[in-house]
């Protein structure tokens, strides 16, 4: 399968998600895989139909509150038809300072982009973080619905995280495709 045509598209007030965004991009790039970055708040929700595969980053603010450009689009999201799209997902959030609320725009994301009949892919496992709830966790608790980010309190696992991450994704993506 040739991976062509991946969106990442993120929504950040501080940047943290964008350069969150800008990391994974160029790691897929190390695997010959061009990633065309856009903050949501420059496009028109059109442009999906121009990707196989979109990324979406998300960050939690404070206590469980959705990044205002995403929280814009809630409605819109869940009636988009996306059956024909390969989505993950990262989250940034702040596990000790808001660790009832981890990553739960990531959740929400997630949950709004349900309907659309997507596939999703990228689960994360919840090892290595001490959180108390997320709503971005799979019904087990086991996995996150996608990469977890913490850059307040583990910003030094960044980069292996996403290493791991778009590994995986460019795995997941081969086996959907067999």
């Amino acid at each position: 399968m040739k991976h062509t045509s991946i969106a990442l598209i993120y929504g950040t007030d501080t940047n943290n998600t964008e350069e969150v965004g800008h990391k994974i991009a160029a790691q897929y790039s190390e695997l010959g895989v061009q990633v065309e970055l856009f903050n949501i708040k420059d496009i028109e929700l059109s442009l999906l139909d121009d990707y196989s595969m979109l990324i979406l980053g998300i960050p939690t603010w404070d206590f469980g509150g959705i990044q205002s450009d995403w929280e814009d689009l809630g409605d819109i999201l869940s009636e988009l038809s996306l059956d024909d799209k390969t989505i993950a997902i990262y989250g940034l959030g702040d596990q000790f300072g808001y660790g009832d609320y981890f990553v739960d725009a990531m959740g929400w994301l997630y949950e709004k982009l349900l309907p659309t009949k997507a596939t999703f892919i990228g689960q994360w496992s919840t090892e290595g973080y001490d959180f108390e709830a997320s709503r971005a966790c799979t019904h087990d608790k086991a996995h996150f619905i996608g990469l977890a980010i913490d850059e307040d309190q583990q910003f030094d696992l960044t980069d292996q995280r996403i290493e791991q991450w778009v590994i995986q994704l460019y795995a997941e993506r081969e086996l959907e495709a067999a």
